[in-house]
């Protein structure tokens, strides 16, 4: 899952990204609502951690205009303000859950789970059956044929993208932007299939049906064999 971090305190932001990569999340963070709504709007990623009161463009103000434009992205707004009438305000203009400052981090956890389990249009589970493949995205785990083999945070990311877009080619781009991060500066090329090859290695190791095939030129693509 790939979260989009919104927050103008740094101190805090720097935390949550920090907790958040430790618990297998990718996290991108930005410091006002501009640059967060222009992000958002990306639709590279699955949820949204919005402060309320942010430099440029208020939260409340990013929220509607994201929810506007069309876009589903779920949203948890952080904020210090907790009286019934904000969080109210809040929920009304499309937030789809309430944290109030300060929380805690197992509280935050929970709330980000909630919310992948019930907005994912892939799978309804934390584990998630292709074939003869099982994989757990939380325990970053691969099993098949009474065998088991854990994946880096990485490897675990790429294979999660792979199978929610099982049987579609999922470009290079598309592959940078989800994994590594909009303004990530890794060599595309050399690196994401350094990664695929580490990748592959597992799966064949497994000896499951499943491969993940090099669409020359373009990208990659899961599928059963």
């Amino acid at each position: 899952m790939r979260i989009l971090l919104i927050e103008d305190e740094n101190m805090l932001s720097d935390a949550l990204v920090y907790i958040l990569k430790k618990n297998n999340y990718s996290v991108d963070a930005a410091y006002d609502g501009i640059k967060g709504q222009e992000m958002a709007e990306t639709g590279i990623y699955d949820l949204i951690i919005l402060d309320r009161m942010l430099p440029g463009k208020e939260g409340l103000d990013v929220l509607r205009d994201l929810r506007k434009s069309g876009s589903e992205i779920p949203v948890i707004i952080l904020t210090a303000m907790d009286s019934i009438e904000s969080r109210v305000e809040g929920l009304d203009n499309g937030a789809d859950d309430y944290l109030v400052k300060p929380f805690s981090t197992e509280e935050l956890l929970a709330r980000v789970r909630a919310l992948g389990r019930r907005h994912t249009h892939f799978i309804q589970s934390e584990e998630i059956r292709i074939s003869s493949l099982t994989f757990d995205p939380l325990r970053t785990e691969i099993r098949c044929n009474d065998k088991s083999l854990k994946l880096t945070a990485k490897e675990s990311q790429l294979l999660e993208l792979l199978v929610r877009n099982k049987n579609q080619v999922i470009t290079k781009d598309q592959i940078l932007d989800r994994v590594w991060g909009i303004d990530s500066d890794v060599e595309m090329n050399n690196n994401i299939e350094v990664y695929f090859s580490y990748l592959r290695k597992k799966l064949r190791k497994l000896n499951c049906n499943v491969i993940i095939e090099t669409i020359r030129g373009i990208g990659y693509c899961l599928k059963e064999v």
